[in-house]
């Protein structure tokens, strides 16, 4: 499946690179849905690229101290307050709500959404393989693809309730995208500037190159 873009158009992004993702995945990914990419922490480049990806894996709390040591949660408040482009997966999306809870023990996120990352409420746990999603109506993270679209996810703890009201009505609602083990919960959230997955797009195959094409189209 081609996804190239041509080379006039290509847009910069980072992915960042704070010890706590799948970065070479994530690149060679982002490259085949046609950007230009480099994998950095360098505070200039984060900030001033097109787009920011922030990937995550592991725990909730070794990531936000890796992400502050890296001056990330400095990095993304400045791109969102400038209405720069901000995506997140996986744990990478879930150090962006206000807390996440692992083994009793709770951690301060980012707080960019309000809510609990907490443990997966279901039989099997991690949530590891492929799984559908229900997307979010007017998605442009999921514009092209056909609702049995399969995505990657490996993960043991999730949003399962979304809680973020918008009362100004010249401001667009977050589009909230579920999907289910066990229980509902988040698996992608479309909040203006700020994007995020709790799948692995870069392991989703022809899905998640259309959907990281999806994002890169709207830098």
């Amino acid at each position: 499946m081609e996804l190239s873009t041509p080379l006039k158009t290509r847009k910069k992004v980072v992915v960042f690179d704070y010890g706590f993702g799948n970065v070479r995945s994530a690149e060679r990914a982002l490259a085949r849905a046609g950007a230009d990419v480099e994998i950095t922490r360098d505070y200039d480049k984060a900030l001033n690229a097109d787009g920011l990806l922030v990937p995550g894996v592991g725990a909730f709390a070794s990531c936000m101290t890796g992400l502050r040591e890296a001056r990330g949660d400095w990095i993304v408040d400045r791109r969102l307050s400038g209405g720069r482009p901000v995506m997140g997966i996986c744990v990478g999306m879930q150090i962006l709500f206000a807390r996440g809870i692992e083994h009793g023990v709770e951690s301060e996120g980012l707080d960019e959404w309000p809510g609990s990352v907490e443990p997966l409420q279901a039989e099997i746990v991690p949530h590891m393989g492929w799984n559908t999603v229900e997307a979010a109506p007017g998605s442009q993270l999921f514009a092209g693809l056909d609702a049995d679209a399969r995505f990657y996810f490996v993960h043991s703890y999730a949003v399962h309730d979304w809680s973020l009201e918008t009362h100004n009505p010249a401001m667009e609602a977050p589009k909230v995208t579920w999907s289910t083990h066990g229980k509902p919960f988040v698996a992608a959230v479309e909040n203006g500037a700020l994007w995020a997955t709790q799948f692995h797009p870069e392991k989703s195959g022809d899905a998640g190159a259309q959907l990281l094409n999806n994002w890169i189209g709207t830098l």
